[in-house]
């Protein structure tokens, strides 16, 4: 699959508002590219009642980049994700807009697709950082998917 710009841009919406409550979210997709991601979750409406970000809004700004890495890495037509395990640590309050980036290297991707086609299903994992407006990590998290084989 080619990534041109406008196959880009309508992945950017399309990722962003295909979940009714991501989409209410306000999150946004930064940057968008074949393995990589840049999201943000807005601090304005994701607030808790001690006035930080609501631990739910986190867990979902680590969660969603795994459809982006599967929708621009993998062949779509033949593959699908499910989330297996996922594990948050918040470090410290959020108290402005959130920002997550993940990464998944083109010889990984092309090991995970082989198993994947192989056996059926491969499990990848990866940790990301959130970091707040200033470049403070505000939680890390551990998030373990498993790419399926469309029929099997």
């Amino acid at each position: 699959m080619e990534l041109n710009d406008d196959l880009l841009a309508k992945l950017k919406v399309a990722l962003a508002r295909n979940i009714p409550f991501v989409e209410r979210t306000g999150l946004e997709i930064l940057d968008l590219g074949r393995g990589y991601v840049k999201m943000r979750m807005p601090f304005a409406g994701n607030v808790n009642h001690v006035e930080m970000m609501y631990a739910g809004a986190l867990f979902t700004l680590a969660e969603l980049p795994g459809g982006a890495l599967f929708a621009t890495t993998f062949d779509v037509q033949r593959f699908y994700p499910i989330v297996k395990d996922m594990s948050i640590r918040f470090r410290r309050p959020a108290t402005t807009d959130v920002t997550v980036e993940v990464r998944l290297d083109e010889e990984e991707a092309a090991e995970i697709q082989a198993r994947a086609d192989r056996d059926g299903k491969a499990d990848y994992e990866w940790e990301c950082e959130l970091r707040d407006e200033s470049g403070e990590v505000v939680a890390v998290t551990r998030n373990l998917y498993q790419l399926r084989r469309i029929g099997s």
